[in-house]
């Protein structure tokens, strides 16, 4: 493969589809389209603006907002002016916002709103690197004045003047970039730690913009759904370097609250997200269910059990026998092609999850109704993807084989080890921690697994995450958690038992399942915190942890669970922005209520 710079991919595509739409918004209840044309002229002006202010070669600029066009435009801008592109999660407090933005060195912050200015004014005086604050929206700066700030717009015409009058200046420094150099600086959620900022080459993220579609194919008649933080490498690859690759439309949704009545309106073609979504639309489907009438019930149960039959097959290589394939068909047409509708998944050819794993349960139900649901593996050192499954070929309980031209190996004590032009350069400003994951080439995940006799990849768990109980069995917690997420009633669970003499579990509720649980068995609560303890739920809850008792070990079983009277946030340290449970920081924080649950026994 051909290794290019993402200035030089992005001017080729923009050759070649000049007019045709490139980014789609929705604003003021209208979809407004952007073309391939448009994007490119205005990266142009960005990347030209920051080069008249100052802009160096190799040095960062951060980006702090929701997901929108603004938001790739300034990426790509960033980029052509050969600075690496540095995304900040809307949702972080203001000290990590200062931590990304320190830590990075960034000269340049472009902002989307007010909430935002709000956090840089914080820590204005503790950043004297940087050299311009520019914010895109307006709404509500109208009479704010700062000689660090300025608005997006006067920033463009800066930018278009100076391109007038040197037109050659930013071709030279999209033309000047080399494989090697940083294209995106990309920060770890920090399960474990700080964020560590993964430096990724334009080498890395082009090769991933190619190795992705290669038995996934993506046209680019195709159309995605931005709704990801932009700064996460799994949202980039599709709304970044595979789109500048591939010449598709990016849709971007208008908010987080409409999201899923924006993905009825696009209705995508290619659907990606990660597991905690997939288990709302699941549990959404059942609990719809659970207020229809009892023919529409039996009708879907039936339906199901077909589906789940044909999927079990699919998924396990073996054939599907003609008359099953024949019923499928029949019900898809009843029942399935009408769901798939309503949630605005009827065009959906390939699915993806990914950034965490996700219950085998949860794909065997999306394969049963029709969707084309998979598995990818990868981290964000890695560029995101190291596995993915085929969409004709998605095998039951793995994460698929490697992407071509990317080499696994297992180490001896079951670490997943991974070599291909998609590993990072390092962490930026961190060479203990880039000597403990990179050595010798092979990027050491810290991920535990095993290869099948297809190749095909199972993962087991996060290396420091196996607990191994005071009777020395290993148990592998997410194996279990997913087991439990399962439930439409139990948003996340996170197992206890290291060095213990047995399992016990701290569960987080579906709040607005239960609710509806208890509206509907006429349990009084006022708080949420009642709705936790409240004996019934806690008697229910029992009865979904007892379900999963049932299919596993002995030893892996759940003595004792307790459901937190508290909702998890990102803001107080408890999960990540992409919505994974910090499990070092839960343990400390509800360290009572797992020592009660030992207490006795």
């Amino acid at each position: 493969m051909e290794f290019q710079t993402t200035p030089r991919v992005f001017r080729d595509t923009v050759k070649k589809y000049g007019n045709r739409v490139a980014l789609r918004k929705k604003e003021y209840g209208i979809w407004h389209d952007i073309s391939w044309n448009e994007y490119f002229n205005n990266a142009r002006y960005v990347g030209s603006a920051l080069i008249s202010m100052g802009l160096e070669k190799g040095e960062c600029v951060s980006i702090l907002g929701d997901n929108c066009a603004e938001w790739v435009i300034i990426d790509m801008g960033v980029q052509c002016a050969g600075g690496v592109s540095t995304g900040i999660y809307s949702t972080n407090a203001w000290s990590e916002v200062e931590y990304v933005i320190e830590n990075s060195d960034s000269k340049f912050l472009f902002l989307e709103n007010e909430e935002q200015l709000d956090k840089w004014i914080n820590f204005k005086d503790e950043t004297p690197l940087l050299k311009k604050v520019i914010v895109w929206d307006l709404e509500g700066l109208r009479n704010f004045e700062d000689p660090m700030v300025m608005t997006y717009q006067d920033f463009l015409e800066v930018g278009r003047k100076f391109a007038e009058k040197n037109p050659g200046v930013i071709d030279k420094r999209m033309d000047d970039l080399t494989t090697d150099d940083l294209s995106v600086l990309i920060y770890t959620s920090g399960t474990t730690g700080p964020p560590k900022g993964a430096m990724l080459t334009h080498r890395n993220v082009m090769w991933m913009g190619q190795a992705i579609i290669k038995d996934n194919p993506i046209y680019d008649n195709d159309e995605v759904l931005s709704f990801l933080p932009l700064c996460h490498i799994f949202e980039r690859i599709f709304s970044v370097f595979a789109h500048i690759s591939h010449g598709y439309t990016v849709n971007f949704i208008e908010s987080l609250d409409t999201v899923n009545d924006n993905m009825r309106e696009i209705s995508p073609t290619v659907g990606y997200s990660v597991p905690r979504i997939w288990e709302k639309y699941l549990s959404a489907v059942y609990i719809k269910m659970s207020d229809a009438t009892w023919f529409k019930k039996f009708v879907f149960a039936v339906a199901l059990n077909i589906g789940k039959k044909r999927a079990s097959l699919r998924m396990n290589f073996k054939p599907v026998p003609i008359y099953l394939e024949i019923f499928y068909r029949i019900m898809y047409l009843l029942v399935f092609a009408k769901l798939k509708e309503r949630l605005g998944f009827d065009r959906l050819r390939i699915a993806y999850s990914g950034a965490a794993p996700i219950s085998p349960d949860v794909l065997h139900f999306f394969q049963s109704i029709g969707v084309n649901l998979v598995e990818g593996y990868g981290q964000t050192e890695g560029t995101g993807v190291t596995c993915v499954s085929r969409a004709d070929k998605v095998k039951f309980g793995t994460v698929g084989p490697p992407l071509k031209g990317t080499k696994l190996k297992i180490a001896d004590d079951g670490e997943i080890l991974v070599n291909s032009p998609s590993v990072f350069k390092g962490y930026y400003k961190d060479p203990d921690s880039t000597k403990e994951s990179l050595k010798d080439g092979w990027l050491y995940s810290g991920d535990i697994g095993e290869l099948d006799e297809d190749g095909y990849l199972k993962i087991t768990d996060r290396k420091k995450d196996i607990i191994v109980t005071s009777g020395g069995k290993n148990i592998t917690p997410q194996y279990i958690e997913n087991k439990l997420k399962f439930s439409p009633y139990i948003n996340d669970a996170v197992i206890i038992g290291d060095k213990r003499k047995y399992i016990t579990c701290l569960i987080m509720i579906d709040e607005d399942n239960v609710a509806k649980y208890a509206q509907d068995n006429k349990i009084q609560f006022s708080t949420y915190r009642d709705l936790t303890q409240h004996p019934e739920i806690i008697n229910f809850i029992q009865e979904e942890v007892d379900k999963v008792n049932e299919t596993i070990a002995r030893v892996e079983q759940i003595k004792k669970f307790t459901i937190l009277p508290k909702k998890l946030y990102e803001e107080d340290g408890e999960v990540t922005p992409t919505m994974k449970v910090k499990r070092k920081y839960v343990n400390e924080t509800f360290s009572d209520l797992i020592e009660a649950m030992y207490k006795g026994r």
